[in-house]
């Protein structure tokens, strides 16, 4: 296990309920996402995640073996939390894990962003898009109350549908603008996917993980234990992660078109061997989306906190606590 070290080793005593950084400040939750969406942890095998799994467990009861050190316990922390749901104790598939996120979703930006698009790419990769981030989004959610798979299939068609649909409208109206030249026609639609992909991905939260709203989401006391299931803070946590998704395409979908503009300006080699366009825009795609996706989800800490006394009455008056935790989800 040891090359899966976290990108930010300080080996401080290993304490469960705190996750090796200060997640009440946005550069403690950034460093911890780092280690949440590390690559490497997509190659962790079977058997070091068995012995990961089993070593916290041993933590948690009190019986760690000798000569157990605090680095392998943070270690093995780091590939629990990226490998397994904290609600369900299952594993996530390897392309809906924070940790491929990046890998898996990076060639789908680079599709949303080619210039000229036809009609019939604007649809194919906007559906894949909203696809991953549909089957994302349902993987990393809030798992305390039970999930209508209807209500999922609900849920993915409503975001797909709003993403073509806003997609293929941007287009055909500055298809149809006479003012535009030519070759502004081309820039501005380099912009088309941004608008489409930032309100379907609101639209793909809000419609995927619906339920919550309706049945509430469980919330913990400071000892974990669960004090009631509250429509207020499934509100709450529903709001963050809409604005995460929001944040998220921003310097994914904005700045490749802006860089790639300024590049094939000043390269002269980019013009004259059109074959090096791709892949200097997917390195530049790839650039971005390493850069916003730490920064979008690190808005929020995932398991958040909330007073007592903005949450339904009979939550407030079930426990002492003043301050409960809810799992906002990723």
């Amino acid at each position: 296990m040891e090359k899966y070290i976290s990108l930010f080793p300080k080996y401080e005593p290993y304490v469960r309920q705190r996750a090796g950084c200060n997640k009440n400040t946005f550069f403690g939750r950034f460093r911890h996402f780092l280690d949440v969406i590390d690559p490497r942890t997509l190659f962790v095998t079977e058997e070091c995640l068995r012995e990961s799994v089993d070593l916290l467990e041993s933590f948690k009861h009190g019986r760690l073996p000798p000569g157990v050190t605090s680095a392998q316990l943070w270690q093995a922390h780091k590939i629990k939390q990226a490998i397994i749901h904290p609600d369900t104790g299952d594993k996530i598939p390897m392309p809906f894990r924070m940790s491929g996120f990046i890998p898996f979703g990076t060639p789908v930006v680079v599709g949303l962003l080619l210039p000229n698009q036809t009609l019939v790419s604007t649809v194919f990769w906007q559906w894949l898009n909203q696809s991953h981030n549909a089957c994302v989004n349902y993987s990393n959610r809030n798992a305390s109350k039970p999930t209508d798979m209807s209500k999922f299939f609900q849920g993915y068609m409503g975001a797909v549908t709003s993403a073509v649909s806003i997609a293929v409208a941007l287009r055909l109206a500055i298809q149809k603008a006479d003012r535009f030249s030519p070759t502004t026609r081309r820039m501005v639609q380099r912009f088309i996917p941004f608008p489409a992909v930032a309100s379907a991905n609101v639209c793909n939260v809000v419609l995927m993980r619906h339920s919550e709203l309706s049945e509430g989401i469980n919330v913990l006391d400071d000892k974990g234990n669960v004090v009631g299931t509250s429509k207020m803070a499934a509100k709450r946590a529903l709001f963050e992660t809409a604005m995460t998704r929001v944040v998220l395409p921003m310097p994914i979908l904005l700045l490749p078109p802006i860089v790639m503009a300024m590049l094939e300006s000043r390269l002269p080699v980019l013009r004259s061997r059109p074959g090096l366009l791709l892949p200097v825009h997917s390195l530049v795609c790839l650039a971005a989306f390493s850069l916003a996706l730490p920064l979008a989800i690190s808005l929020f800490p995932q398991m958040s906190q909330i007073h007592a006394g903005r949450l339904e009455p009979e939550i407030a008056m079930a426990t002492r606590c003043e301050i409960l935790t809810y799992n906002k989800g990723l």
